[in-house]
């Protein structure tokens, strides 16, 4: 490793003071970069996670190109998956697509255990491959039980979840046994990628928004207490994120992790009016990379003043970058961030 190691982003989830609010966005490696599109021309996903080197070059090309604060693992929530028995394919246009969906009890039953040094071994190489290149801190990270169990349960991507909730309301004792075994499987596979290197912990609920926050505090909040109660130890930022979930964000700060990560759809200075005095990171609209220079800028200062209003913030996207952004306005973006948060700071420390 060559270079200052930039430590602001850790510094930010510790509520510590900072020179800068750090930036780095979900999804910000692959999709959109040319370079990417390229490299998939000759690998799927599956290939690129599965060759170290390779996967290392797709994490760290955006820190490269964009001068972010945090790298992101590349990789797919799914990862782990096969190893429990899970026959899973990532559909170009489509998403994963499970060929054994879980219907019952004795499926959950049938699932087996993740051991990461066998069974996750690319993943683990890769992390301590980055470890030795990246001058910024490695964040990586864990589909949550509900997420994953919605892709178990559906056999694909859903708009509505019927079968998921079903198996929730009318097979509790299935559904807890599969809470249980991804709760695990999380928890192990968290622990193998922070002893190969990783300094932060971000766990996708993606989709856990589905649910109201009566049936969140029953069925899916006993499982996320465990595992962030489980990997608090490990001495790494843990942060949660969902999409849709501004009903659940008081339970998510409930548990012990530090950083709670808001959608695009949730003002960060209500979110603090309502009780959020962890870290927070997010949460401008993807959208808005779409949007002329100037509709960018203003949305942004917006987020940052709020953000910087007390401390703690992280400034993110309030969901992943999607394929039509244009990598130059990501470099942009980036810079103004820095440099506005960095004018403002100052003042505020004076």
């Amino acid at each position: 490793m060559t270079g200052k190691f930039n430590d602001q982003f850790l510094k930010a989830c510790r509520q510590e003071p900072i020179s800068h609010v750090p930036v780095w966005y979900m999804r910000q490696a692959g999709r959109s970069q040319p370079e990417y599109r390229e490299l998939k021309k000759k690998y799927s996903l599956e290939e690129i996670t599965h060759r170290p080197e390779t996967c290392a070059w797709v994490t760290k090309l955006p820190v490269d190109q964009y001068n972010n604060d945090a790298a992101i693992l590349y990789k797919d929530i799914m990862t782990p998956l096969p190893a429990m028995g899970v026959d899973v394919e990532i559909k170009k246009g489509i998403g994963p697509v499970i060929s054994n969906p879980i219907q019952s009890l004795k499926d959950v039953e049938r699932l087996g255990q993740l051991n990461p040094e066998k069974d996750v071994d690319f993943v683990l190489e890769t992390i301590k491959i980055l470890r030795s290149q990246l001058t910024v801190p490695l964040i990586s990270f864990s589909g949550a039980p509900f997420t994953l169990a919605s892709y178990m349960i559906e056999g694909g991507p859903s708009k509505n979840y019927n079968k998921t909730k079903g198996m929730m309301y009318s097979q509790p004792e299935a559904w807890n046994l599969l809470m249980e075994k991804l709760g695990d499987m999380v928890v192990t596979y968290v622990k193998s990628q922070i002893r190969a290197g990783s300094q932060a912990i971000q766990i996708f609920d993606s989709w856990v928004g589905a649910l109201n926050q009566q049936d969140y505090q029953t069925f899916v909040k006993p499982v996320m207490n465990r595992i962030f109660s489980e990997l608090k130890g490990e001495g790494v930022p843990l942060i949660m994120f969902g999409v849709g979930g501004r009903h659940l964000t008081l339970d998510w700060h409930e548990l012990p992790l530090d950083v709670v990560g808001l959608d695009w759809r949730y003002p960060i200075k209500e979110a603090r009016a309502e009780g959020i005095t962890k870290t927070v990171q997010g949460n401008l609209d993807p959208c808005v990379l779409m949007a002329p220079w100037p509709v960018i800028e203003a949305k942004t200062k917006d987020i940052l003043d709020q953000g910087m209003a007390q401390p703690g913030f992280i400034f993110n996207l309030g969901h992943g970058v999607f394929p039509e952004v244009d990598p130059a306005t990501l470099k942009r973006l980036t810079a103004f961030v820095h440099e506005y948060s960095a004018e403002k700071l100052a003042q505020i420390n004076r």
